[in-house]
């Protein structure tokens, strides 16, 4: 028997077969398959905004964040991947010729018989439906991914937010700090040089300038670096030359530990399991072939048709070790949506401590703690000023204002924090296609 090109023999193989109603015959839709899934959208280029708002900040962070157009690109590789599943498997067209080139009657040509036949691997052992079931399931992990991408996004977002607006409270503070210390050591000099303050009072002063200079220098590279660092998020060179607005976000009420993206993708997780458990089976079982052909016998001109059927036979081979393998995958995944679904849980009641420690904080120092600090050193300035008090303890009321404006931008940007930990948290799964 020899085999020749399948190409060589599309013609007969037509010919053969041009009886066929057209019912029969595959449509152009059957043959395509499932349409191509959509591109992916652009990723924004260009400048930031010179002013940017935290709303705004999302928004960029949305339409630029190369992190985010590449975990879109892997759902659209997830897609690809669940068009390709759904395909049936590809006819076989084979083209045989025999008895030539031989001796006596079979020399030459005289006695050659040409076979053209189809064959058409069957799928009654559900393989096909394995592969579309899995496909989904990853397909669904792999929204969920990035449903997680973006509420990570969101999240990162918000924490460089704040610290940049903790950056710029505190460049703010330390400019007034330097000023209010550059004026002290004016008035410092002037009362050594009346003789109302020994040297020593006036190279004390002298220092906390020095100090106060040194601490703006600090803040302004901070608040440059913060600036640089969200916009490094959004995959931009040149941050945006100012923050504005306030860090603030309305707290979700409830968050459902069950219900969060992270568990949501465990659980999808674990029906990947289920279904490579289910693939892994139908590959242990058989598949048939059949075909359908045409003989020609070059001596005598007649055709006459042929029929095969061929069998694997499961002698060795039954795909034990894959489902072995696979069972246990689904106990894997089942514990690991158990320890997910615990650490979660954990992470939203240490935000929302957090969240209530942070907002305790800040209501205690906005309430009375910055009133009592700048009226504390309105008053020192008004004694130092009339001599009723000493210079050391106008720059003990001046560090105790500082001391206290610090903490309460500390205590803002940890309130921030938290809510953008509940936020992460609660981020909606209802905007993901689970289809499971």
């Amino acid at each position: 028997m020899h085999r020749i090109s399948a190409a060589a023999s599309v013609a007969a193989l037509v010919a053969a077969f041009s009886a066929t109603p057209a019912a029969a015959q595959p449509t152009a839709s059957q043959i395509a398959g499932p349409p191509a899934p959509e591109a992916a959208v652009a990723v924004r280029t260009g400048p930031l905004p010179s002013r940017l708002t935290l709303a705004e900040a999302l928004e960029e962070a949305e339409a630029r964040s190369p992190a985010l157009a590449a975990a879109r690109a892997e759902v659209e590789a997830a897609r690809g991947r669940l068009r390709q599943a759904k395909l049936r498997f590809n006819p076989v067209l084979s083209v045989d010729v025999e008895n030539f080139a031989g001796t006596g009657p079979y020399s030459g040509f005289n006695g050659t018989e040409t076979t053209v036949s189809v064959n058409q691997r069957l799928d009654i052992g559900g393989r096909r439906r394995a592969r579309m079931t899995l496909a989904e399931a990853e397909l669904a992990a792999q929204e969920y991914r990035f449903a997680i991408a973006r509420a990570e996004l969101g999240q990162q977002v918000r924490n460089l937010f704040a610290f940049g607006v903790a950056a710029r409270d505190n460049l703010a503070l330390a400019r007034e700090n330097e000023m209010r210390a550059r004026e002290l050591s004016r008035i410092a000099r002037e009362l050594v040089e009346a003789g109302k303050e020994p040297p020593l009072r006036g190279l004390r002063a002298d220092a906390a300038l020095a100090q106060a200079t040194a601490a703006l220098r600090a803040a302004e590279a901070d608040e440059a670096a913060a600036r640089r660092s969200l916009a490094a998020l959004f995959g931009v060179d040149i941050p945006p030359a100012e923050l504005s607005g306030s860090d603030m976000l309305a707290p979700p009420r409830n968050v459902d530990a069950v219900a969060t993206l992270d568990v949501r993708l465990a659980e999808a997780e674990r029906v990947i399991a289920d279904a490579q458990l289910r693939q892994a089976r139908a590959d242990g079982r058989l598949d048939p072939s059949i075909g359908v052909g045409v003989r020609q016998l070059r001596q005598t001109g007649d055709r006459a048709l042929i029929a095969s059927l061929s069998v694997p036979l499961p002698v060795f081979d039954r795909n034990q070790g894959n489902i072995a393998a696979a069972r246990s995958g689904t106990q894997s995944a089942e514990a690991r949506r158990n320890s997910v679904l615990a650490n979660t849980q954990a992470e939203i009641a240490n935000a929302r401590a957090a969240l209530a420690a942070a907002e305790a904080r800040v209501t205690a120092l906005e309430a009375s703690g910055i009133g009592q600090a700048r009226e504390a050193l309105r008053l020192a300035q008004l004694s130092y000023r009339a001599g009723k008090s000493s210079l050391l303890e106008l720059l003990d009321a001046q560090q105790a204002y500082a001391s206290t404006q610090a903490e309460l931008i500390a205590a803002r940007r940890a309130r921030a924090e938290a809510q953008a930990t509940l936020a992460r948290q609660a981020a909606a799964a209802s905007e993901v296609d689970m289809g499971l």
